[in-house]
């Protein structure tokens, strides 16, 4: 039975906008009142518990990715072409993805502080003595896009053209689903560049893909066609901008609600990693992710069947109090725990370390310049979207 038809019972749907503004009560509930949730409407059941999140995404034979991660896409059995490293399972997603570690090491990110740093420092000096100013539109729409930007190849004078691309096809109208027909995006727009690279090899990422030979899932070497380049280029730009730019927004109105903690951070700077953690638990730019069933699997004494979409609700998940003590409360001294904001198993986001880089660097570089400051939600809007969780518009008023 659909929960939201029984009296009183808790309802979740990803589309409403009155949910999704404010989704913690509800995550709450399900977590409490109903651990695996059916919603009958768009036909999609849910877990909501650390637990069970964590064990569904390292369940790759249960909850296959290869026909989408996204509910919109799963349920409209979208086609979509290779290189699409979240739609994929292994072999093929081994293939991908051990390709990509080799380009995304730690070591590799990690020195990439001073880059960061740099462009931290360039779309924050102009904004000191402003007193107000959009922290999306004149810091978090810059920094990620100029750095994911220069490291795979693209020229500087169109990271805002790409940023705009790639916002485009996450962003739908307020209360209604992605087009998952529309796959466009996925290939598109990155063809001149990729030519221009072939032509002209340099130290990016993009040279590399067009030049890294390896071993495929049929054990052939080879080097990845362009088409495989292409996709490939596309899914990291928007992957690189997406994670950071969110983040951004989270941070400003999070420790604008805890200013006693924004103060300790602001005093003592080796609080920073802590506090970075501490906001990707409390608000994950993803707040959701889903899977293709692809076997009976019981779930709390129910039966899930084959062919079923299933939504992990990662929002939910880290804020469990099975898993975090008081995890409803924001608390940058907290024990250190894993969240699963990045995703768990072999789909835990290649480019976390260079995330969390930028979320640390960027929180320094802002306390530097604005130790106090508050959010105008009155004019705040939020991103509509039905994947991703965050702001488009997030006024900010320094003292």
């Amino acid at each position: 039975m659909d929960s939201s038809s029984q009296a009183g019972a808790v309802y979740f749907d990803p589309y409403q906008p009155e949910i999704s503004t404010d989704p913690y009560p509800v995550f709450r509930r399900l977590r409490e009142e109903t651990p695996l949730y059916y919603n009958q409407e768009h036909g999609f059941y849910a877990v909501s518990r650390f637990e069970d999140v964590e064990r569904g995404l390292q369940d790759r034979e249960t909850f296959i990715s290869g026909k989408g991660a996204i509910l919109e896409i799963i349920k409209a059995e979208a086609e979509f072409p290779p290189g699409v490293l979240i739609f994929t399972d292994p072999p093929v997603h081994t293939m991908y993805r051990q390709l990509l570690q080799r380009m995304f090491t730690p070591k590799r990110m990690l020195s990439l502080e001073s880059k960061v740093r740099e462009a931290c420092v360039r779309s924050l000096d102009p904004l000191v003595g402003s007193g107000r100013f959009d922290i999306i539109e004149q810091f978090g729409g810059q920094m990620p896009m100029h750095i994911i930007g220069s490291l795979l190849g693209i020229p500087e004078q169109d990271h805002q053209k790409v940023r705009e691309r790639v916002d485009s096809v996450m962003r739908t109208e307020v209360g209604q689903k992605m087009d998952a027909g529309d796959t466009a995006y996925i290939g598109e727009g990155f063809e001149d560049y990729i030519e221009w690279r072939a032509r002209n090899p340099a130290d990016d990422v993009m040279t590399e893909l067009l030049t890294t030979e390896f071993k495929d899932e049929t054990g052939t070497m080879r080097k990845l066609d362009r088409d495989e380049v292409l996709t490939l280029v596309n899914v990291l730009a928007g992957a690189g901008n997406e994670t950071t730019n969110r983040f951004i927004g989270w941070m400003a109105k999070v420790l604008a609600e805890h200013p006693e903690q924004r103060r300790q951070i602001a005093e003592n700077r080796a609080l920073i990693p802590a506090a970075v953690e501490e906001i990707l638990r409390f608000e994950p730019p993803a707040p959701h992710m889903s899977r293709y069933v692809a076997r009976d699997v019981v779930v709390h004494g129910q039966t899930v069947p084959k062919g079923s979409a299933m939504m992990f609700l990662v929002g939910a998940a880290n804020r469990d109090e099975r898993r975090f003590e008081n995890g409803e409360t924001f608390n940058i001294h907290r024990p250190a725990r894993s969240h699963l904001s990045f995703g768990y198993g072999i789909h835990t986001c290649v480019g976390a370390v260079l995330a969390r880089l930028e979320g640390r660097t960027a929180l320094d570089e802002f306390l530097k310049r604005f130790p106090e400051w508050d959010v105008d939600l009155e004019n705040a809007v939020l991103s509509p979207t039905s994947t991703v969780r965050g702001w488009e518009t997030l006024p900010v008023v320094v003292r």
